[in-house]
C-alpha cells in the first residue's frame, strides 16, 4: 500500500482486531465466553481497605500481571490505566494480524479515551508529597497520570505515527474515540486506527467520590447481584475497570492484507444534553438525538437494528431515561428490538465503557448471539423493553447499536453491521 496518500475518500471502515479485559476476564475470547455465560465480575474491593465505605465492592480486573505486557523498568512511568491499554492493544493487534511497517506508520493512528486517567498515580504521589515534600514526587508523575499517555505509549510501542489523540468525555470517552477514529479513516486522514478506551479508577478517591454522590449501589451483602440494570430494585451503579481496544481499517487495506473482519462500522453520532452536570435530559432527549443521528449517518432505519447494547448503568433515573429514548426512536417497533446491559456483569468502566461495549456489540454480530442482562428479576413498569434477562440467546442480527452517555450531558452512539463478505 502507498504510505503517503489516502486510498480513497468517504471510505468503508471495518473492525479487524479486538482486545478486551475487565472484571470477568483477561483476553477477548475469555471475556466474551464469561459474558455469554452470564458470569459476574463484581466482588469485594481488594485494592484498598474499603471497610468504612458505603459501597465496598467493584468490578476489579483480577490476576492482572502488568509484567506480561510491560518491561519492569517501564512500570513506574505508567498508571494502571495505561497498563490496561497496552494489554488490550496487544490482544487487538495480535488478533488482527496488523503489522505497522515504516510505509504504513504515517497513516496508522491511535485514539484512546479515559474519563480520569491515572487516579492511582495522583493519589500515590500526593501521599508522597504530604509525607516528604516536593522532592518526593516522582519525575514520572505527570506522564504516568495524564489521559493522553495511554495513546502516547501505544503509539510508541506500535510505531503508529499517524493521528494521535485522546478523549476525556466522561463515560462517553472511548465511544467518542472509536467514533472519531471512524471518521478519520472515512475522510482519508488515516488508513488504520488503534482506538478505544481504558479506566482504572477503583481507588480510595475514585470510589469515595462516587459514594459521596450516592451514585453507587450499596448492596454489600450480595455484590454479584448489585448491578441490575432495568430491574425495579436497582439502587446505583457498580464501578469497574479494564480496557477495550479496536483495530479499525479502511476496507481496502483490510482486504489487501486478507485481514480477519469482525464487523463493519457504519454509523456514529454525538449529542449534548445542555441540561445538568450529572443527570440525563428529561424524556431522554439527548439520548434520542444521538441514536437518531447515528442511524441517519448510516442510512439505516430503526426497525433494521436488531440489538442495542445499552448504556444501562443500573441507576434508577438513567435506565428509565434510556428506555424512554429507545421507545421514542423505535416507536411501534420498540418491543421487537433486543436490549441488554453488559454492565450487569462488568460494572461500569466509566471512560473505558464504550470501547469495551463496542467490542461486545460487534461480537454479538459475529456470533449472532445476544449477551444477557443478569440480575433482572423484578420488572420495572417504567422499563418495559426486551432486556434479554439472565441468559444469552441466539438471534439473527444485521445491525447492532452501542450507547454511551456521560456526565455533563455528553453522548455517543455507534452502529455496527455484520460482515457479509462484500
Amino acid at each position: 500500500m502507498n504510505g503517503s496518500a489516502p486510498l480513497t475518500t468517504g471510505r468503508r471502515v471495518v473492525v479487524t482486531g479486538l482486545g478486551l479485559l475487565c472484571g470477568v476476564g483477561i483476553g477477548t475470547e475469555e471475556v466474551w465466553r464469561a459474558l455469554c455465560a452470564g458470569q459476574s465480575g463484581i466482588g469485594p474491593i481488594s485494592r484498598f481497605d474499603a471497610s468504612d465505605y458505603p459501597c465496598r465492592f467493584a468490578g476489579e480486573v483480577k490476576g492482572f500481571d502488568p509484567l506480561q505486557f510491560v518491561e519492569k523498568k517501564e512500570l513506574k512511568k505508567m498508571g494502571r490505566f495505561i497498563q490496561f491499554a497496552l494489554a488490550a492493544t496487544e490482544f487487538a493487534v495480535k488478533s488482527s494480524g496488523l503489522k505497522i511497517t515504516p510505509e504504513l506508520a504515517p497513516r496508522a493512528g491511535v485514539y484512546i479515551g479515559s474519563g480520569i486517567g491515572g487516579f492511582d498515580v495522583i493519589e500515590r504521589e500526593h501521599t508522597e508529597l504530604l509525607k516528604g515534600g516536593v522532592r518526593k514526587i516522582s519525575p514520572f508523575f505527570i506522564p504516568a497520570a495524564i489521559v493522553n499517555l495511554a495513546a502516547g505509549q501505544v503509539s510508541i510501542r506500535t510505531g503508529a505515527k499517524g493521528p494521535n489523540s485522546a478523549t476525556a468525555t466522561a463515560c462517553s470517552a472511548s465511544a467518542h474515540s472509536v467514533g472519531d477514529s471512524f471518521k478519520i479513516i472515512q475522510r482519508g486522514d488515516a488508513d488504520v486506527m488503534i482506538c478505544g478506551g481504558t479506566e482504572a479508577a477503583i481507588t480510595p478517591m475514585g470510589v469515595g467520590g462516587f459514594c459521596a454522590m450516592r451514585a453507587l449501589s450499596t448492596r454489600n451483602d450480595a455484590p454479584q447481584r448489585a448491578s441490575r440494570p432495568f430491574d425495579a430494585d436497582r439502587d446505583g451503579f457498580v464501578i469497574g475497570e479494564g480496557a477495550g481496544m479496536l483495530i479499525l481499517e479502511a476496507l481496502e487495506l483490510a482486504q489487501h492484507r486478507n485481514a480477519p473482519i469482525l464487523a463493519e462500522l457504519v454509523g456514529y453520532g454525538m449529542s449534548g444534553d445542555a441540561f445538568h452536570i450529572t443527570q440525563p435530559a428529561e424524556e431522554g432527549e439527548g439520548a434520542y438525538r444521538v441514536m437518531k443521528a447515528t442511524l441517519e449517518d448510516a442510512g439505516v432505519k430503526p426497525e433494521e437494528v436488531g440489538y442495542v447494547n445499552a448504556h444501562g448503568t443500573s441507576t434508577p433515573i438513567g435506565d428509565k431515561i434510556e428506555t424512554i429514548a429507545i421507545k421514542r426512536l423505535w416507536g411501534a417497533c420498540a418491543g421487537s428490538v433486543a436490549v441488554s446491559s453488559t454492565k450487569s456483569m462488568t460494572g461500569h468502566l466509566l471512560g473505558g465503557a464504550g470501547g469495551l461495549e463496542d467490542g461486545f456489540t460487534l461480537l454479538a454480530l459475529r456470533d449472532q448471539l445476544l449477551p444477557p442482562t443478569i440480575n433482572y428479576e423484578k420488572p420495572d413498569p417504567d422499563c418495559d423493553l426486551d432486556y434479554g434477562p439472565n441468559q444469552a440467546r441466539k438471534a439473527e442480527l444485521r445491525y447492532a447499536l452501542s450507547n454511551s452517555f456521560g456526565f455533563g450531558g455528553t453522548n455517543a452512539a455507534l452502529l455496527f453491521k455484520s460482515w457479509e463478505g462484500k
